[in-house]
């Protein structure tokens, strides 16, 4: 059998083993929307949803580009997601006399919404398997290199003839790991207006000490409005209303794009995540956190301008540390261990599969000792931590530019995957943004990460000693971005109008230090592409058609920010012998706040504490779930079983962190604010009494 026929019976063989279903443990899924899990809930919950529910349900689910999920809460265009997803929208809207952040905003009439500088809504439209496509076009005998190039060309190709087509924004997307590729077509919106967000104070009440806590009192929610033509959206796909929100015990359903999970991951790839890759992203975690948090402490003004990005690094912090503990209980790596000697064992029994599939283990194994080899140039070079002005600084634009020139001028099937056809027109969106770049705060962080680029290679490197050009890294740092033109979007524009030929020319020096590590950051990225991730495609592709063959199961896939379903119920759980319900109420938030004193970040807003009286303080605030969730996933639509609002996710316990590579539900919950809580505040606490109408509606 050729290796193209074997791709294509591979394709097959996935295709009809996961139209199957099957009953997985406890509530546990990220399930795709083309494959739900129509037994499981029938089998535990009598409840089949059918094809229009579900269609309705994913039409009204959007995917935020700062990195959340949200969901149409009325007929007039009207989103929701968490203030903490849209704090990147905030921050960028503020000013020093308009802090948003701190301080909260209602739109009362349209004319009053403001429109966000670059941020962008997809709305899922719809799927279509292209795995025989994607995989025929890798050539028999095909090296890794070639199997890689081809493999992005077909998909780049791919996208583009979908955008022609559809003018819709088209995604090949990797499943499994390379066991399946599906198109996903995306309605895009890029005129999104902020409506309504309240005070960080109670968007984020309990700050960084109940992060992945619970009992907790947060009203973490924003509102924003989208817009087409100049009008409001007329949509048809939202999700109407429960007054009641969700009960104890009842089933709900969530609809978000969950980030990335490692649980099919070999152990081997989870031994390299714990021992190699999670301690370096901690150390320069821990780095970043205190260089924010001292800048943040030297005046309001610092405060207001690093608030979102510090909460960024506190989160992953607290994120990342309760991962680790994960990987780091041998109960749960032995777990690991024994299902993957199940597994193994199981193909070893099989002569055909064990020819197919039995390799595959080593090649992953085979794969993370190049990662290793190469981890330090590819996180400093090519993700670019040697030289951080922030996710949307002057590096990010500058090496925006320098790549889309480069990238632009060669056919779309040869091009970087972020540079391909169909995704300009959302890089040119950022690199086009009008976002705020202030200098001090952008000299502060790219001096700090210089300096951590000078330690890790030695003062010796002659990479290094170009990129500081006889300067400390302050020194640099300032020559840098206050030589800069980058912060003048109509300069950029220019310059990316003249092609190659402008780019070369250009003497800025942000431009120039871009065009100076190119070649060693695609190096690293080239290294990374051809002889981790093209192996890892292969063998992880293996090792599904192995489990879909031994286990004979429905899988979800691992999570890629693509739009799934999770199920569960509401539930409250047992922790050091105490009985945590499944509900907070309005009324513990002041509770809780007198109990630490009113103190930071205990704190309530003033508006909450003179508008106590106003409030029924039974309301239930918010809730615990046992639905399948991580990072992406906030701002998740949470629905019941007609479909109704009944809350958002915005965060999961301690115990739930360990989902991203095992799946519990015995103390780990999802956390969501209650619809009812919602409407509560909006009315009598913000008097914004028509947009609480407005919702469901």
């Amino acid at each position: 059998m050729t290796a193209r026929t074997s791709a294509r019976v591979m394709g097959a063989t996935i295709a009809l083993l996961i139209a199957a279903s099957a009953f997985a443990r406890g509530d546990e899924g990220m399930w795709l929307f083309n494959n739900p899990p129509r037994k499981q809930l029938q089998d535990k919950y009598h409840f089949a949803p059918d094809r229009v529910w579900l269609e309705h349900l994913q039409r009204a689910a959007a995917r935020f580009s700062s990195g959340g999920s949200g969901s149409f809460v009325a007929s007039t265009g009207l989103v929701m997601t968490n203030h903490h997803v849209g704090a990147d929208a905030l921050q960028k809207l503020g000013t020093q006399d308009h802090d948003y952040m701190k301080m909260g905003f209602y739109a009362k009439t349209p004319a009053e919404e403001i429109k966000c500088v670059d941020l962008e809504l997809d709305v899922l439209m719809s799927i279509e398997d292209v795995t025989e496509r994607v995989n025929a076009a890798v050539p028999p005998g095909a090296d890794a290199a070639a199997a890689h190039q081809t493999r992005r060309a077909a998909m780049n190709t791919i996208e583009k003839e979908s955008l022609d087509r559809t003018g819709l924004r088209s995604d090949v997307v990797t499943l499994y790991q390379g066991g399946l590729y599906q198109l996903y077509r995306y309605k895009k919106y890029t005129d999104v207006r902020l409506v309504f967000a309240p005070e960080a104070a109670i968007a984020f009440f309990g700050g960084d000490p109940d992060n992945f806590e619970y009992p907790r009192y947060d009203l973490d929610i924003c509102l924003f409005r989208v817009y087409e033509n100049g009008q409001p959206v007329k949509n048809q796909d939202y999700l109407r209303w429960s007054a009641a929100g969700a009960g104890d015990g009842e089933l709900v359903l969530v609809a978000g794009n969950p980030g990335k999970t490692d649980r099919q991951d070999t152990v081997a790839h989870l031994e390299f995540l714990r021992d190699r890759l999670f301690p370096s992203q901690m150390r320069k975690i821990y780095r970043r956190e205190i260089v924010l948090r001292t800048f943040s402490e030297r005046s309001a003004e610092n405060a207001r301008r690093a608030q979102d990005e510090l909460f960024m690094y506190e989160n992953a912090r607290k994120a990342r540390l309760g991962v680790l503990a994960g990987l780091q209980d041998p109960a749960v790596m032995e777990r690991k261990r024994a299902e993957e000697r199940a597994l193994r064992e199981a193909v070893a029994r099989d002569p055909r599969l064990q020819n197919e599939c039995g390799s595959a283990w080593d090649e992953v194994a085979a794969s993370l000792r190049v990662f290793a080899a190469v981890l330090k140039d590819y996180d400093a070079m090519e993700q670019g931590a040697a030289f951080n002005t922030g996710m949307t600084g002057l590096f990010p634009i500058a090496r925006g530019l320098v790549r889309m020139a480069e990238e632009t001028a060669k056919p779309n099937t040869e091009r970087l995957r972020e540079y391909r056809q169909s995704n300009l027109d959302s890089l040119k969106q950022l690199l086009f943004s009008t976002a705020p770049l202030y200098e001090d705060f952008q000299t502060v962080k790219l001096a700090d990460s210089l300096s951590w680029f000078l330690e890790i290679y030695g003062a010796d490197n002659e990479l290094v000693g170009k990129v500081l050009a006889g300067k400390s890294p302050r020194q640099r740092a300032v020559e840098l971005v206050h030589g800069t033109r980058l912060g003048d979007v109509a300069f950029r524009r220019k310059l990316l109008a003249g092609g190659v030929r402008a780019i070369e020319a250009s003497d800025d020096p942000m431009i120039e230090l871009a065009r100076l590590v190119d070649p060693a950051s695609r190096q690293a990225r080239k290294i990374y592409d051809e002889k981790v991730e093209e192996p890892q495609h292969q063998a992880y592709a293996k090792i599904a058609k192995a489990r879909f063959a031994v286990e004979g199961t429905n899988l979800y896939p691992d999570a890629t920010f693509t739009l799934r379903l999770a199920y569960g119920v509401v539930k409250g759980y047992t922790e050091l012998g105490r009985q945590i319900p499944p509900w907070t109420t309005i009324g513990g938030a002041y509770r809780h706040s007198a109990e630490h004193n009113g103190r930071e970040p205990f704190g309530l807003p003033p508006r909450w504490l003179e508008r106590k009286q106003r409030l029924d303080l039974r309301t239930p605030f918010n809730f615990v779930c046992t639905a399948d969730i991580v990072g992406g996933n906030s701002g998740s639509p949470v629905v019941n079983r007609q479909g109704e609002f009944v809350g958002i996710i915005f965060d999961g316990n301690l115990d739930s962190l360990i989902w991203d590579f095992v799946y519990a539900a015995d103390s780990g919950r999802s956390l969501a604010v209650h619809s009812s809580a919602i409407r509560e505040a909006l009315r009598k606490v913000y008097d914004a009494q028509a947009l609480a109408d407005e919702l469901g509606r």
